[in-house]
């Protein structure tokens, strides 16, 4: 009986903090537009270090600083997209090739 409470615990406690997280990103926009993931992104980086900073003083732990993330969001996820369609275009190509390769070598096998 306690080890199916406790998996039940162990399942729940994880969907509650998914259903979070999903909700969270809603509310601030993260599932819209890229122009809005950019704007969250530009206030998340400006609120981010502080908080990080008051914890690594509280907990007495030394944390270098954050990068600078300067780049556009709806750029990164252009070139994204570009370059899966480009490997999806050849791949019909690329399979034949392959399996020519593979004939071949079969083949040479063979004799």
């Amino acid at each position: 009986m306690a080890p199916a409470v406790l998996r039940l615990l162990r399942v729940s406690t994880k969907l509650l903090v998914a259903g979070g997280a999903l909700y969270m990103a809603y509310d601030y926009g993260l599932l819209g537009s890229g122009a809005q993931g950019q704007e969250v992104l530009k206030k998340s980086s400006a609120a981010l270090p502080p908080v990080v900073q008051e914890w690594a003083e509280y907990c007495g732990v030394q944390i270098p600083s954050a990068p600078k993330l300067d780049f556009s969001v709806s750029e990164s996820w252009n070139w994204g997209v570009q370059q899966s369609v480009s490997a999806l275009s050849v791949a019909p190509t690329k399979a034949c090739d392959y399996t020519a390769q593979g004939w071949k070598y079969v083949k040479d096998l063979v004799k």
